[in-house]
Order: structure tokens, then C-alpha cells, then sequence
């Protein structure tokens, strides 16, 4: 049919040029429904900021639901250019050798073996990784790192974590380390960011570095020091993308990565 293939995102047939366009896995959460006319029915959802922020990157979103096989886990992966692990519930600490702390909310050992399994498969067939928030943690934990399952054992947080304003405002600043893979997508020292959380990465992972803290010393990125991109913010970018154009470079770049694997 005389295709010529220029590069992952670019195809030229007959002449004329198509951008193929990285497909981007979103892992799901499980919602539980408290209310309406079916109480208690479960829906496979994410947040509709992570879909927008991808095509904004200039990525497919596809969304993953929560699935208990490996092999089919892998199948899922292995249709994918790149893996976003989005928020969600909390990680048990079980997973990293803990017992739950009084502070830690419900957690869901499903949704915690299908991001874990996902992370890991994902790094694996080197596809790239960005980890929003829990993100992050889920990376952090998938790879041999721990949590603080509360930041009141944290003993310097000084800082408000868990935001009461509108979803894309920013309430903190975040100190961006020096000659990170963040640091050169973001351009800049330090950001402020939108802040959700109560847990957050104590011990990192073996291979991977901390890229941001913020100032009273929470981990606010870890990124792997080598090999395939895998970058996690404990921030919400994808909230602030539509309104804070620092943020979207952080999805393009991702996004670009999987365009060439």
C-alpha cells in the first residue's frame, strides 16, 4: 500500500502524513456507590482530569479496570504505549511489610495488586510510567520502597497536605532537586502545587531518587535513576493542566516518550 513508516508517530501513506497517536493506559479505581438508585453497586472510574490531560499531551487515554489475572494484567499492559497510575484509595501497608496504622483510611487489596502488578509488568516491557499522587506511592511500593501510612508520623509536617480549596488551586510550594529527569521537564527550582493527601513515600525504592520536597521535607517525586521513564509527583497535575500551563509539560514529555518506545 506504499506505507512508509518516518518514526512511532508519524506514517506516511501515499503521500500523505498520519500521526499515530501513543495510547496511553489509565488504571482505574473501584467506586462504590453510597447512594442513588443502586446503593452499592461497584463502576470501574477515574477522574475525567487524567483523560483530559492526556489528550491535552497528546496522548489516547484508554482506562483499565481493576482485574485479578496476571496473564490477563499483562495483556492489558502489553496494548500500551504508556502507564499513568492515577489516585485513589490508600495502599495497605501489608504490601511493604506494615501493620496499618490508626490513621489509615479503607483500602482495597484488588485495586492495590492490580497497580502493583501493572507497575511492575509496565516497567518490565519498558513502557513508560508517570504516577500521580498515589501514583507515586504505588511506584514507590511496587519497587521495594515504603510509606508513611498517616503524616502525623512524620514528625517536621508543618505544611497543610490535604487542601480545602477548588481541586486546581494551588496551596503549596514544592522544591524542585537539580539534574532530575522533573527538573528538566519542568524548567524550574520550584513549583506550587495542589496538594491531597495523607500518606506519603518514606524509603525509596532501590534504582530510584527523590526529584521534589517540599519545604517542611515530605517526598513530593521520586523519578527511576536509569533505565525506561519512570517519573511519580504527589501532586495533582492533571487538575491544574486546564488552568497552570507549568503543568502540562509534564504530560507531553511523558507522552512524547511513549511515542518513541
Amino acid at each position: 500500500m506504499g506505507i512508509q513508516v518516518d518514526s512511532f508517530l508519524k506514517i506516511k501513506v501515499r503521500g500523505e502524513i498520519y500521526i499515530k497517536k501513543p495510547i496511553i493506559g489509565i488504571l482505574a479505581n473501584v467506586l462504590i456507590e453510597e447512594g442513588g438508585r443502586f446503593p452499592g453497586m461497584t463502576r470501574a472510574a477515574v477522574s475525567h482530569d487524567y483523560v483530559q490531560a492526556i489528550i491535552r499531551g497528546g496522548g489516547i487515554p484508554l482506562l483499565l479496570p481493576v482485574i485479578s489475572d496476571e496473564e490477563d494484567i499483562r495483556g492489558q499492559i502489553e496494548q500500551l504505549d504508556g502507564l499513568l497510575l492515577s489516585g485513589g484509595y490508600d495502599i495497605s501497608p501489608l504490601q511493604y511489610g506494615e501493620e496499618p496504622h490508626q490513621e489509615i483510611d479503607a483500602t482495597f487489596p484488588e485495586i492495590d495488586y492490580h497497580h502493583i502488578m501493572s507497575a511492575r509488568i509496565a516497567a518490565e516491557l519498558e513502557k513508560p510510567i508517570l504516577g500521580i499522587c498515589r501514583g507515586l506511592q504505588v511506584i514507590n511500593v511496587a519497587f521495594g520502597g515504603t510509606l508513611y501510612q498517616d503524616l502525623s508520623q512524620f514528625s517536621n509536617t508543618c505544611l497543610r497536605h490535604f487542601q480545602k480549596g477548588q481541586r486546581h488551586v494551588p496551596s503549596h510550594s514544592v522544591e524542585i532537586i537539580k539534574d532530575t529527569v522533573l527538573s528538566r521537564i519542568l524548567g524550574q527550582d520550584s513549583v506550587v502545587t495542589n496538594s491531597f493527601h495523607h500518606q506519603s513515600a518514606k524509603d525509596i525504592a532501590p534504582g530510584f531518587t527523590v526529584n521534589a520536597k517540599a519545604k517542611d521535607g515530605i517526598i513530593e517525586g521520586i523519578e527511576k535513576i536509569d533505565g525506561v521513564f519512570i517519573v511519580g509527583v504527589q501532586w495533582h497535575p492533571e487538575m491544574m493542566a486546564d488552568k497552570s500551563p507549568e503543568m502540562l509539560p509534564l504530560f507531553r514529555e511523558f507522552i512524547s516518550v511513549a511515542g518513541k518506545k
